[in-house]
């Protein structure tokens, strides 16, 4: 075939370095963009095959989120803007560490019996590293070898081409596929519920975020004042800034002075991650992660849907990281449905789609809200029916902007701020006052190097160890020994350690319990190196 020759051609100008092994997993793949050049070419192969196989647009995003600058990597965005189905994710695996690249290439054709005569569209993104803009050319070059139709977004946030992808395969019934587009949803959903909002600070991890905000300021009104600082004018990106930087360190960008009482957030790299912060009096450091972010969604829409008379099923998935006090509050306080889901955005968002409306979010600001169709159309016939209160009718408008505010495909720090913003609003609170609703339990997280991270295998999402033998009776008589204690160990997904997460009542007990069950997990694991130290 005249396709086959053509890849052939074209992938001897995009060579594949020897005794490299590279995994495609949840975070999709990445590594030192210097390595990255045959990937990139092969899976625009890749997804040229996956638009045929399911007849619809794919998206392919090049970021390595939160990553060091001089990585690379990217993710695949499957037809409803949602993370590739796990099947592909495997293929994406063989495929950039195929030898022989034609036979992969026609297996997976085989196996998934795809007729190459279907058209196929393919549309790429790119973030801000000084890498990408030769990496996405090598994406745009694996499509055009299997004669796929591509559109180059050019400079977007992740979230963003998640998002085009959807709209342009509901044929625009979820938005139009344009940044303009974007914006205007987004912003039409909130704006009118800013009175007067004062300043906040948007901490741009020097990424793609920080030029994107820049380009939607002109679509909110005057009342939300945004001050972008980290913006990649001088800084590198998500080096001592961004929301991985400040939730792992617990504490402000580096070099930034914050003003007690004032608002601020990080973005991540590629922006589909938010956490908020800010200093109290005594310039005490407060952080408000993922959990904190779900309770104040959640609680607000399970007051807006009593307050339309919706009988809908509310849920909060979290993971095993959420600390126990927001699964408490959320269970014991708002009585709302708590799910634990594995770790990794894709197996909260399958979660989240058993319910009417769902919020999900990983501890490290990654997260969103889902609503079903059933929940759209019954909030959207409300909010039309002009025979309801005043109360009903406010409620049901409030939650048809929330739809329209809300990005569902993916975690969306840009949307995800929005809407923050507006019920701080809306319910005129401060962010102490937000911070106030629980008091999260100390926590600490160690890792560990083992030989092999298979020797750990997890059950109850990933709450229980399986294996090695003994391993979660060490680590529940541990546990026992502290007040309001948890603990749990879990392998990377990509890498030879094994992660503990410890919590208790006071730091000092969840920092000596972390140690303790880090040295079970180097003991019966098979640990490598130095033995743990104890943290104080």
């Amino acid at each position: 075939m005249a396709q086959f020759q053509e890849v052939e051609k074209q992938s001897i100008m995009h060579p594949k370095p020897p005794g490299l092994t590279l995994h495609y997993g949840t975070a999709g793949l990445r590594t030192n963009a210097k390595h990255l050049d045959h990937a990139m070419f092969r899976m625009g192969l890749l997804a040229t095959l996956r638009s045929k196989n399911t007849k619809a647009t794919i998206g392919v995003m090049v970021t390595a989120s939160h990553n060091p600058e001089e990585d690379n990597g990217l993710k695949l965005i499957d037809p409803m803007g949602e993370m590739m189905a796990p099947a592909w994710e495997h293929y994406a695996t063989q495929l950039a560490n195929a030898d022989d690249l034609l036979t992969v290439l026609k297996d997976i054709i085989e196996k998934e019996a795809i007729n190459m005569s279907q058209e196929a569209n393919v549309f790429v993104g790119k973030d801000t590293r000084s890498s990408s803009a030769r990496l996405s050319q090598a994406v745009l070059d694996g499509v055009s070898a299997l004669d796929g139709h591509s559109k180059d977004y050019g400079l977007v946030t992740t979230p963003q081409l998640h998002y085009m992808v959807r709209c342009q395969n509901t044929k625009g019934k979820y938005g139009e596929a344009t940044l303009d587009g974007y914006y205007s949803k987004l912003c039409q959903g909130v704006v009118c519920y800013f009175y007067d909002q004062k300043l906040l600070s948007v901490d741009g991890a020097n990424g793609i975020g920080a030029l994107k905000v820049r380009e939607m300021e002109s679509h909110l009104k005057k009342e939300l004042q945004i001050s972008l600082f980290n913006d990649g004018s001088q800084g590198k990106l998500n080096y001592q800034c961004g929301a991985d930087f400040v939730k792992v360190q617990q504490k402000p960008p580096t070099g930034f002075k914050m003003n007690p009482g004032e608002r601020y957030c990080s973005f991540d790299g590629d922006a589909d991650r938010i956490v908020y912060y800010y200093t109290d009096s005594e310039g005490q450091f407060h952080l408000l992660d993922g959990d904190k972010i779900a309770t104040l969604m959640s609680t607000f829409l399970k007051e807006l849907l009593e307050q339309a008379g919706l009988n809908l099923k509310v849920a909060v998935v979290q993971t095993a990281y959420a600390n126990g006090s927001s699964t408490h509050y959320l269970e014991n306080t708002m009585k709302v449905i708590v799910r634990c889901a594995k770790t990794g955005v894709k197996h909260l968002h399958h979660a989240a789609q058993e319910f009417d409306v769902a919020v999900y979010f990983e501890s490290n600001g990654h997260g969103t809200v889902l609503f079903s169709e059933a929940a759209e159309e019954k909030i959207c016939q409300l909010a039309e029916d002009p025979n309801i209160n005043d109360e009903k009718k406010r409620a049901a408008l409030l939650l048809q902007n929330t739809i329209n505010v809300i990005n569902q495909t993916v975690g969306d720090a840009i949307s995800d701020m929005l809407f923050i913003e507006a019920i701080l609003a809306i319910k005129g609170m401060s962010v102490q006052q937000w911070d106030a609703v629980y008091a999260d339990l100390p926590n600490r997280q160690l890792k560990v190097k083992v030989a092999d991270r298979r020797a750990i295998d997890t059950t109850d999402a990933e709450r229980r160890a399986v294996s090695p033998p003994g391993m979660q009776d060490t680590v529940d008589s541990l546990v026992n020994k502290y007040k309001q204690a948890r603990s749990f160990v879990r392998p990377s997904g990509t890498e030879d350690i094994v992660r503990v997460y410890a919590e208790a009542d006071t730091q000092e007990s969840a920092d000596a319990l972390a140690h303790e069950v880090s040295l079970a997990v180097y003991r019966l694991a098979g640990g490598v190196g130095e033995e743990p130290k104890p943290l104080h």
